[in-house]
């Protein structure tokens, strides 16, 4: 049954996916401003926005982790889990939104990088959780994780500062679409467009961070076995 779900449901996402990409490509209006490269806004936004969630779950399994370390060791686990695969999918989602802002700087501003705060405190967030991914794949010891939930709690405390960048500072960044003050906001066609392709990548993103958290508490159990049989044969 749940092999069955897991189809029902990646089926959805990928209806969910091509329809969002119809829509943003065919049916939403050029911006009067910028024309047609307007339209990667409908993977920028949704890409940028979902990091923040993704790197959400991460602080919460990290901060689950360093909880119940003693107290609850499986438990404990479990929430290593969720805080790796919330950083896999969380760094997947900022690169995308690192690699659609160039496109669009180049052409919008001439430029394809700036040092302003939101580039620069997006570009710091996504080093940080890279490293983070570094440390869990090449680092050895008992203290693996004890560590990377240290650094995914430090690298959380960026979050809030790329979404606060544009309004604490002047940057070339433009400025917040939704609550950024007078003249803010979207046209309905537009807004219609953004929220499918929110919703597609929102899916995309459960289903590989569902499917990944599976395969991460596998291999906690298959290491663990293999701990417990290499014990007994010292015994």
């Amino acid at each position: 049954m749940k092999k069955i779900a897991v189809g029902l449901y990646a089926m959805i996402v990928v209806a969910l996916m091509i329809w969002g990409f119809y829509q943003a490509m065919y049916v939403a209006p050029d911006d009067a401003m910028q024309g047609y490269i307007s339209h990667i806004l409908y993977y920028h936004v949704p890409a940028a926005s979902l990091s923040f969630l993704f790197f959400a779950v991460s602080l919460v399994g990290s901060v689950g982790y360093l909880s119940f370390r003693r107290s609850r060791p499986d438990r404990a686990q479990a929430y290593d889990a969720w805080a790796l695969a919330g950083a896999e999918v969380g760094v997947v989602y900022c690169t995308v939104c690192l690699t659609t802002g160039p496109l669009w700087g180049r052409r919008a501003w001439g430029i394809w990088w700036t040092w302003d705060a939101r580039l620069t405190t997006t570009l710091v967030l996504w080093l940080i959780y890279v490293s983070y991914l570094l440390l869990r794949r090449f680092a050895a010891g008992p203290q693996v994780q004890t560590l990377a939930a240290v650094l995914g709690i430090f690298g959380a405390i960026d979050v809030p500062i790329v979404y606060m960048s544009n309004r604490w500072w002047r940057t070339q960044h433009p400025a917040p679409v939704f609550g950024g003050g007078e003249g803010s906001g979207m046209a309905p066609a537009m807004k219609a467009v953004l929220g499918w392709n929110m919703l597609a990548w929102f899916a995309w993103g459960i289903l590989v961070l569902l499917l990944r958290y599976r395969v991460e508490r596998e291999q906690q159990k298959n290491a663990h076995q293999e701990a417990m049989e290499a014990l007994e044969a010292r015994i």
